[in-house]
C-alpha cells in the first residue's frame, strides 16, 4: 500500500449517504468537462501522493473539473505543470530532511536552515507562500527539550521566512499508528511551539485523521486553536480511506466548524482511495463543500 512516508521519500450514516447522493445528483455534470458548482466557502486542495498512479496532468485536469484549485505536497519540478492548468500548491514540499529528522534535534539545524533558506526564493518566484516542515522523532528526547530545540531552530529561519513572505507549517502526525515516535503528535504541543516561535510565519498543519487518532475532540480543538492553524488535511479513520459513511469522522460538521472560525486557507483531501480514485475524490469535495 502506498503510504505518506514512502511518497514523501520518493518525490455517519444514512443521513450523510442521502445528502451525498442528492449533492451528486444536483452537482455532477452531464459532461465530465463541466466544473462542479461549489459554495465557495472552502478552498479545496488534494494531496499528490494519494494519486501517484495518476499522471500529474490527468490529476490537474480532474481537479479543475471538481473545483479543486490546489495540489498539495508537490515540489519545484511539478509547479510549472500546476501553473499550466491554473492551479496552485497550497502546501509545497521540497525542503528539509523528511518526517523523522526535524527541528527537535539541534544536530540537524544547520542543514535544515540551509535547505529552507534555499527553497524560500523558489517558492516566492513561483507565487507560493507556504512550505511544510516537521518536528522529527523523539529518539528518547523529552517533549519539553524537543519543544525548546524546535523553537531555537525555527527562530533562525523566521527573518528569512518573513522577508520572502513564506509561512512554515509544521504537520501534526499521529505516533500511535503511522509515525511511531514522532514528536509533534498533539495539538497542545504544536500550539505551545507556535507561541515560542512567536511569528505569524509559523503555523500548524492540522491533519484531522491524525488528530482523531491521537486526541479526538476535533471541533472543540479547532475552535480553540484556530489562530495557530494554517492548513488542514482530511482522511477517513480507521485506515485513511474515503471520508464518507464508512468511517467514524463526520466531516460536514468539522468543515462547518472550520468555516465558522473565519479560516481562509485550504483544506486538502489526503485519503487513500479504496474505490475509483477520482470518483472518491469528487465525493469527498462535495462532502466538505459546506
Amino acid at each position: 500500500m502506498t503510504t505518506r512516508r514512502t511518497a514523501l521519500k520518493t518525490l455517519t450514516g444514512s443521513a450523510l449517504t442521502l445528502s451525498l447522493t442528492e449533492s451528486l445528483a444536483n452537482s455532477t455534470p452531464q459532461s465530465e468537462t463541466t466544473m462542479l458548482k461549489l459554495k465557495g466557502r472552502i478552498n479545496h486542495s488534494v494531496c499528490r501522493w494519494c494519486y501517484s498512479k495518476i499522471s500529474l496532468d490527468d490529476l490537474c485536469k480532474a481537479a479543475k473539473e471538481m473545483g479543486i484549485t490546489s495540489i498539495d505536497l508537490t515540489g519545484p519540478e511539478e509547479w510549472p505543470t500546476l501553473k499550466k492548468y491554473g492551479l496552485t500548491c497550497a502546501l509545497p514540499q521540497g525542503a528539509g530532511k523528511g518526517i523523522n529528522d526535524g527541528f527537535n534535534d539541534p544536530k540537524f539545524h544547520d542543514e535544515l536552515v540551509a535547505s529552507y533558506e534555499a527553497i524560500f526564493p523558489k517558492l516566492k518566484a513561483a507565487g507560493l507562500n507556504t512550505v511544510i516542515c516537521f518536528s522529527g522523532n523523539r529518539r528518547g528526547m523529552s517533549d519539553e527539550q524537543g519543544l525548546e530545540n524546535c523553537a531555537v531552530g525555527l527562530k533562525r529561519l523566521m527573518p528569512s521566512a518573513e522577508k520572502h513572505g513564506i509561512t512554515m507549517i509544521m504537520e501534526l502526525l499521529n505516533s500511535k499508528v503511522n509515525h511511531k515516535d514522532y514528536m509533534c503528535d498533539h495539538t497542545a504541543w504544536g500550539v505551545e511551539l507556535c507561541k515560542k516561535v512567536g511569528s505569524e510565519n509559523f503555523k500548524l498543519l492540522y491533519d484531522i485523521y491524525h488528530m482523531q487518532i491521537m486526541e479526538g475532540d476535533i471541533i472543540r480543538t479547532i475552535q480553540e486553536s484556530s489562530k495557530y492553524i494554517g492548513h488542514y488535511h482530511t482522511g477517513g479513520n480507521p485506515g485513511r480511506n474515503e471520508i464518507d459513511e464508512t468511517q467514524e469522522i463526520y466531516y460536514p460538521a468539522i468543515m462547518k466548524a472550520i468555516v465558522d472560525t473565519g479560516f481562509k486557507g485550504y483544506v486538502a483531501q489526503e485519503f487513500i482511495p479504496k474505490r475509483d480514485p477520482l470518483k472518491s475524490l469528487k465525493e469527498a469535495v462535495l462532502i466538505c463543500d459546506v
